[in-house]
């Protein structure tokens, strides 16, 4: 019987399963961040086992609220960066060389395909791109991550969807995974890990692989999926390039990583993009959603453009495009966060962050903030919100608030006209 991609990790990574359907594995990469790892350090050093089992494959960045807003923040920043110092951890990203967790790790090449990840944040999920078993969990299995490499998990489950078609220009991956989540609904894929294969996803690019298998999380989904292939191989060029004598034997040896032909799956859903319009939250939950059209006329307080989700360059240059030679509507604030320092960079040498001053927008520094509502961002109540992040729970952004998840494209075009509109990028 074939298998997919995700048992295929699970078999190279075994350790041992003591128990029927749970399987413990060998960790390729422990991803840190100063609001969940602190817990862990300190539990560890209160037990005498303040350690790690390599410092080579832990990296750690501060990112949720950098720099600090308090003391309280300061503090957490303060225990990784120490912990990072006392047990050799080389690649800790402190502020100013910082960015967004499951921005800059990738950028760094962190991630390669048939990898094991995990981090204490649901959206680890998003490494998953890279044709790796990448996973949130909580802090009793980071501590072990941390201290002896290894994690437990259940059987690898997994639901494939086939994405057929061809989206139409001003549709982009995100639009696709809030449709895919508003089928299965928040519950659909839990405990499973979800395969995104088809057409529309080897037309897709890196980052907009990242964010389709971000918000697998948003599905109950473990892990986010997609296979190596030409692109993968690209990206990672720089970082494996002494690893292979050319790019296709790159490809070659990454195709190992993909399903079988006769692989088993909990279920395949199988779905034509080809006349999916853009789309956006409603209400609270992530798989409530509904036609950009259909929300037109919603007024909006504030657009956010970063995150993890939509952060990157690529998202930077669509919102660019559709902001340039505008402005912000009265009465309507923006917010821009680009991922990491080099994204940054970048948006400043292309002309971008002009284009996003000039039309009234704040531009921050990396950071997560605005998007749990910790920092660089916050609702007051009944304020609502336009953003590219990826939760739109109850109080996500600020006590009171409201978010509504959508693309770049459409929260760029949501600015100029102060209510939910569609982008003049797409052609219905």
């Amino acid at each position: 019987m074939g298998k997919t991609i995700a048992q295929k990790i699970f078999d190279s990574h075994l350790v041992e399963s003591p128990f029927p359907g749970t399987y413990v594995l060998k960790l390729d990469r422990v991803f840190c961040h100063e609001i969940t790892t602190p817990v862990a350090i300190q539990d560890l050093v209160e037990r005498g086992k303040d350690r790690v089992f390599d410092p080579t494959k832990i990296k750690a960045v501060i990112d949720h609220v950098t720099p600090a807003k308090d003391s309280k923040t300061a503090t957490q920043g303060k225990i990784l960066r120490d912990w990072a110092k006392r047990n050799n951890v080389k690649d800790f990203f402190d502020i100013g060389a910082n960015g967004v967790c499951h921005a800059i790790f990738p950028e760094k090449g962190f991630v390669r395909p048939g990898y094991t990840v995990i981090m204490g944040d649901s959206h680890t999920c998003t490494h998953g791109a890279f044709g790796a078993f990448a996973a949130g969990v909580g802090t009793t299995d980071l501590e072990v991550g941390i201290l002896k490499g290894v994690c437990s998990f259940r059987e690898p489950k997994t639901i494939k969807f086939v994405l057929n078609g061809k989206l139409k220009p001003g549709v982009y991956a995100k639009d696709v995974i809030l449709h895919l989540i508003g089928k299965i609904g928040v519950n659909g894929a839990t405990n499973c890990v979800i395969e995104f294969t088809g057409p529309v996803v080897d037309a897709m690019g890196m980052e907009e692989r990242m964010t389709l298998s971000n918000m697998a999380i948003e599905a109950g989904g473990t892990s986010g999926i997609c296979f190596p292939d030409e692109k993968t191989v690209e990206y990672l060029w720089e970082f494996i390039k002494d690893e292979y004598p050319s790019k296709e034997a790159a490809v070659e040896d990454y195709k190992k990583w993909r399903d079988d032909d006769d692989a088993v799956y909990e279920k395949v859903i199988t779905e034509d993009l080809s006349n999916l319009e853009p789309v956006c939250t409603i209400n609270y939950k992530p798989d409530q959603i509904k036609k950009i059209s259909e929300m037109k006329g919603t007024k909006v307080n504030q657009i956010y453009i970063g995150s993890c989700t939509n952060g990157r360059i690529s998202d930077l240059r669509i919102a660019a495009q559709v902001l340039k030679g505008h402005h912000l509507a009265d009465g309507v604030r923006g917010i821009v966060s680009p991922a990491t320092p080099k994204i940054y960079k970048m948006a400043v040498e292309e002309g971008l962050i002009s284009i996003f001053l000039e039309a009234g927008f704040c531009v921050t520094n990396p950071t997560c903030g605005a998007c749990l509502g910790m920092s660089n961002g916050v609702l007051a109540e009944g304020e609502v919100c336009a953003s590219t992040t990826n939760r739109n729970f109850n109080g996500r952004m600020g006590k009171g608030g409201m978010v509504h998840l959508m693309s770049p494209a459409s929260a760029a075009a949501t600015a100029i006209a102060g209510t939910i509109t569609n982008s003049e990028l797409y052609k219905g």
